[in-house]
């Protein structure tokens, strides 16, 4: 079994950083991309940000020159570092990591349990 615990959001003026992590731990082998996405009321889940094991990243183009993704192989984490937010930014991030676990050596999709960003105006 694998589980992703976030860390991190909460309430921030328009303008304002935040930083979120997020870390595997479990029955791991390997992870490779992760990713937060998040999801604002009434709209569908959409992808933020995301890490490949190599390093490549992938931003939305929404937050592309605001969002900084990193992620530590060795700690099997990711981090998503915020500034210059916006009120259109709130919304509940969730952790996303394709895991190759040590007993089935495949990958499967797992999600953190979500936290709440939002930014006031």
């Amino acid at each position: 079994q694998v589980q992703l615990v976030e860390s991190g959001g909460g309430l921030v003026q328009a303008g304002g950083s935040l930083s979120l992590s997020c870390a595997a731990s479990g029955s791991i082998f390997s992870i490779n991309t992760m990713g937060w996405y998040r999801q604002a009321p009434g709209k569908q889940r959409e992808l933020v940000a995301s890490v490949m094991r190599g390093g490549s990243r992938n931003y939305a183009d929404s937050v592309k020159g605001r969002f900084t993704i990193s992620r530590d192989n060795a700690k099997n984490s990711v981090s998503l570092q915020m500034v210059s937010l916006k009120p259109e930014d709130t919304a509940v991030y969730y952790c996303n990591a394709g895991v190759v676990s040590r007993d089935l050596f495949r990958e499967s999709i797992y999600w953190g349990q979500g936290t709440q960003v939002t930014v006031s105006s």
